[in-house]
């Protein structure tokens, strides 16, 4: 059997992103209000810890020495690409498009801490 058949040996359950202390509010602004995606309720044991979660499995963590990821980054696809890329535009965002990977459409831009992700979907 080829390597490929066999399917994967391990998917991803999240990511963590870090933010720094008192992010919250501008976390939830981008994550849920410009990139449309769904908080996630954190369990009681660790609402202390602060930061917020999203569906599907974007993690942001309060990191008191925060330093944003200029190169790391996360790749959330989008079921409508174009139309966050015109609210991120809207709202002051960078959208730098990126045509090198053949059969897919994606677009790097930063959250407000600085944080570099990439948005894509099928071409």
């Amino acid at each position: 059997m080829a390597e490929r058949d066999r399917g994967p040996a391990a998917t991803l359950d999240h990511v963590q992103v870090a933010m720094p202390p008192g992010g919250e509010g501008a976390a939830r602004r981008f994550y849920a209000g410009l990139l449309g995606l769904a908080e996630i309720t954190k369990p009681d044991a660790l609402q202390a810890n602060g930061g917020v979660w999203f569906e599907p499995g974007v993690h942001l963590g309060v990191e008191s020495s925060f330093w944003p990821a200029k190169k790391a980054h996360p790749g959330l696809r989008l079921a409508d690409l174009d139309a966050v890329a015109a609210r991120l535009r809207a709202a002051g965002a960078d959208v730098e498009w990126d045509e090198r990977w053949p059969g897919v459409r994606r677009f790097y831009t930063h959250d407000p801490f600085g944080n570099r992700l990439e948005l894509l979907a099928d071409a």
